[in-house]
């Protein structure tokens, strides 16, 4: 079985990426607290993913990779509205953090996730990096589908 073990952190606004990133579309085919079935386009490529319950900032992962036009039926299916965002990525102290700028619903919200080997792996902070929103909920991608970050 797969894990992925995942920490949370606001960005400041005044943060800049270094790149132009890639645009995500994502949507939730189950985002029940116990798991969660998610497919997602990124660029030219397409997955399909299955979590499990987060227990402190660990959690199964499965993810598949799937033809992009059946992704983009899958979408279809999806639970609404599907999270829009656009992906980069941030090289800070030998970590690869990835810097998530929300559009739609979600614009105004910049989230930064580091994924781990441990749960008590060090990692040093970028300067951009703000308050740590891992055990906060309403921050999970599927809860954002549900209750929007302009809704708050």
């Amino acid at each position: 079985m797969s894990q992925e073990i995942e920490r949370k952190f606001l960005v400041d606004p005044a943060w800049k990426p270094a790149s132009a990133g890639t645009a995500f579309r994502q949507g939730y085919l189950n985002s029940a607290k116990e798991r969660v079935v998610r497919v997602r386009l990124a660029g030219n490529a397409a997955k399909l993913t299955i979590k499990g319950k987060t227990i402190g900032v660990t959690r199964a992962e499965f993810e598949y990779d799937i033809p992009t036009a059946d992704a983009e039926a899958l979408l279809a299916l999806c639970e609404q509205p599907i999270i829009e965002k656009r992906r980069h990525l941030e090289e800070f102290g030998g970590h690869t953090f990835e810097v998530d700028v929300f559009a739609g619903a979600n614009a105004g919200l910049i989230i930064a996730e580091l994924e781990l080997t441990s749960e008590d792996e060090a990692f040093s902070k970028p300067p951009w990096l703000r308050d740590e929103v891992s055990d906060d909920p309403r921050y999970y991608n599927n809860n954002l589908m549900l209750k929007p970050y302009s809704t708050w």
